[in-house]
């Protein structure tokens, strides 16, 4: 008997929700894309979040056929930090089961996205006997390793990712990087962890306008060298290692520099209480590079291709990314990438191949990377091609059937457990 009906559970932020936001990113692409993609296949699959507004519908339908997002009251109607999110994950428990109840639902299995989620689905496990996989996207004991003044004892969040760790039937990890982490800071059975990475929608990203009209929609002169950032405005993305790289190519290669132009997409240009954003502009400005560089704040995924067309090559130099899903899009795009060797971008971008790994914090090293790009279009274009080719690989069509094979498993409706 095929799987039917599947609980994604995202507590802490709508798939939905604005692009670009404090905690809007790879996990709100990977939850839609999939649920998406699975509603093809004939899955229905309900999208579990908190009601942060009052103007969120209780059931939303954009989609598309077989999905829908349901919005829980769990606290306060506002937006909430991840951690504000904790004290109310019972109500948001209890909202759920109230809403499976009134409406005679009964799910196959549950898929729950981030911590705060997993605690949820380890209730619903208790409550329900329902077998439930888990992602973690992110691990709290990898982000307190990295971050500064990083706490020397387990938090709540550590805590209850390590609970979920017991509770949880299957863990989805990203990459082989994500699942070595998961067996030394967590001590997870290597037979609980199947590696799948996010996918990618290779009609949406794709080799389409040619740079210099894409360049030229951008309001950029065509023969501009477009360097591109996409992601959330956080320390983790280390965007201060490109300012200080661009500022190094001023003795290094004042010619190229010329012709040079760095965009940050990202972040609320409104909001002034995002301290990082703020130290970046003003660490552009003491640099002398302000002029190179635009903060055009957050964009939609329909209006990322054209930033990936028109720029030579995207930037990624995280000191921590699970996977790095803005990777794959600039690859799948034709969009050589520069990325740190961290997490699943050491994986995802090939060296030399599809792009350039480079250290984390090491500005010169990544100016080097960006003077050799440069030097040499056709070596760029040659890096463009092979990631397009690649990230077909990544296409959701695959993805979501590799998940489904594993939620048939895990609830019991395969013949065998993988």
């Amino acid at each position: 008997m095929p799987l039917e009906r599947i609980a994604f559970i995202s507590v802490h932020t709508s798939p939905l929700a604005p692009m670009g936001g404090a905690k809007t990113g790879g996990m709100n692409v990977y939850i839609s894309e999939l649920a998406r993609e699975l509603g093809r296949l004939g899955v229905q699959a309900d999208i579990f979040t908190r009601r942060s507004s009052p103007f969120e519908p209780e059931i939303d339908y954009a989609l598309g056929e077989n999905t829908r997002v349901v919005y829980l009251k769990a606290g306060p109607v506002q937006p909430l930090s991840p951690d504000e999110h904790y004290p109310h994950l019972s109500e948001f428990t209890a909202s759920l089961i109230a809403f499976a109840t009134l409406h005679s639902l009964r799910y196959d299995i549950v898929y729950s996205h981030y911590w705060l989620s997993g605690w949820v689905a380890a209730k619903l496990k208790e409550a329900w006997g329902m077998r439930f996989v888990h992602m973690y996207h992110t691990l709290g004991l990898m982000k307190q390793r990295i971050e500064e003044n990083a706490l020397t004892q387990p938090d709540q969040r550590v805590l209850t990712e390590m609970q979920v760790q017991q509770a949880a039937d299957r863990i989805i990890a990203a990459t082989p990087a994500e699942q070595a982490q998961l067996r030394w800071l967590y001590r997870a059975p290597r037979r609980q962890i199947i590696v799948i990475p996010p996918g990618v929608d290779p009609g949406r990203f794709q080799q389409g306008d040619s740079r210099s009209a894409a360049r030229t929609a951008l309001c950029l002169k065509p023969d501009t060298e477009l360097l591109l950032f996409v992601g959330r405005i956080e320390p983790l993305k280390a965007v201060d290692t490109i300012l200080e790289a661009l500022h190094a190519l001023r003795k290094r290669a004042p010619d190229l520099l010329r012709r040079l132009h760095f965009m940050i997409v990202g972040g609320d240009l409104r909001d002034r209480s995002n301290r990082e954003m703020t130290r970046l502009q003003a660490l552009s400005v003491k640099l002398g590079i302000d002029q190179l560089v635009s903060f055009v704040g957050a964009k939609e995924q329909s209006q990322l291709p054209r930033y990936y067309s028109a720029a030579t090559a995207v930037i990624m130099p995280s000191d921590y990314e699970s996977f790095g899903m803005v990777a794959l899009e600039a690859m799948s795009s034709g969009t050589p990438v520069i990325a740190s060797q961290v997490g699943g971008l050491q994986f995802l971008v090939r060296d030399r191949e599809t792009g350039y790994h480079i250290p984390t914090r090491e500005p010169i090293s990544l100016a080097d990377c960006i003077i050799e790009l440069l030097s040499d279009s056709a070596r760029a274009e040659l890096m463009g091609e092979s990631a397009a080719r690649i990230a077909q690989d990544y296409a959701w069509t695959r993805i979501a059937q590799r998940l489904l094979q594993v939620f048939e498993h895990v609830s019991g409706q395969g013949r065998r457990q993988p």
